[in-house]
């Protein structure tokens, strides 16, 4: 004799169906517990990690504690007492200025020597001042030359130059000789206020760029950002080198110009200053000749030139 077991309420009940937005009943929708029909709750599984969204932020890495030095040359001096010349002293100059001026014969300036003796550098540039510059940015924006007296202390020259980075990079590695000169006009002292009619040639603001005789658009000099001042930061260990740098260790410029990674090159630089008018950076390679030298390497000079 067969025993036939009674069907459970569970598998004969059948779940309401719940309204969907159209108004067509669909049977997804769970029962409520009711005291008639128990449901079974189900634990909550652990989260299986995944890949990050698309729209997901990823996390920025975190900037760098600046701990650059104030440059030398821009360090705050203690005035010294002016002393009032004496009167003697003053008669004594007055007379001499009197005097016609006879340069002896021998004496000779070094623009009237022959052009062969008359050498700007000579690879040591004699008199100059060796100085640290980097070119940074990101590929497809533009190039950033920052000066220092050395790698760590603060700018004391930033220009933002109308040229890629991409583009003078590739104009370094085919080596060569690779120039660029910046330009400014000469304003006359009169149709400037008195705080701007005694600027000096690196405080210039707009400066007219040429690579290797082509004009490549305009530099400006501007203030150093927290930007530059991480970069900087990040390189102030490294005195000579070329490399990348994380992308958000630069402020991304807008559009399709932020391409991720930082580009940098730092090399030392010998300064000569010319005139009031004139500065020329002549690039050190890191076995301290200037420039290529008979090694066959990239030669980079920079010019500042007030016309």
């Amino acid at each position: 004799m067969s025993s036939t077991t009674p069907p459970s309420p569970l598998s004969s009940a059948t779940p309401p169906r719940s309204p969907t937005p159209g108004g067509t009943p669909s049977r997804l929708a769970i029962a409520p517990a009711t005291p008639s029909t128990p449901q079974c709750a189900i634990p909550a599984s652990p989260r299986t990690p995944g890949r990050v969204g698309v729209g997901a932020s990823t996390p920025r890495t975190p900037r760098p504690e600046i701990t650059l030095r104030q440059p030398l040359s821009q360090a705050q001096q203690k005035p010294a007492a002016v002393r009032k010349p004496s009167r003697t002293l003053r008669a004594i100059r007055a007379l001499l200025r009197s005097l016609p001026f006879v340069a002896p014969a021998a004496c000779r300036p070094a623009s009237a020597l022959p052009r062969r003796y008359n050498k700007p550098h000579d690879g040591h540039a004699g008199g100059g001042t060796r100085v640290t510059g980097t070119f940074y940015g990101h590929r497809r924006a533009r190039i950033t030359l920052a000066v220092q007296e050395r790698p760590g202390s603060l700018p004391s020259l930033v220009l933002e130059l109308g040229l890629s980075t991409g583009k003078l990079m590739q104009e370094i590695s085919t080596g060569g000789d690779v120039r660029i000169a910046l330009e400014c006009e000469k304003k006359s002292k009169k149709s400037l206020p008195p705080e701007q009619a005694n600027v000096s040639l690196l405080e210039e603001v707009m400066w007219t760029a040429y690579l290797n005789g082509r004009c490549v658009g305009y530099a400006v000099r501007r203030e150093p950002t927290e930007s530059d001042l991480a970069v900087m930061q990040l390189l102030s260990t490294v005195s000579v080198g070329a490399g990348v740098l994380p992308g958000d260790a630069v402020d991304e410029p807008a559009g399709a110009e932020g391409d991720g990674e930082v580009t940098y090159m730092r090399a030392g630089f010998d300064r000569v200053a010319g005139s009031k008018d004139s500065e020329s950076f002549y690039m050190v390679s890191p076995d301290g000749d200037g420039g290529a030298g008979a090694g066959g390497g990239t030669e980079l000079n920079i010019f500042f030139v007030r016309l």
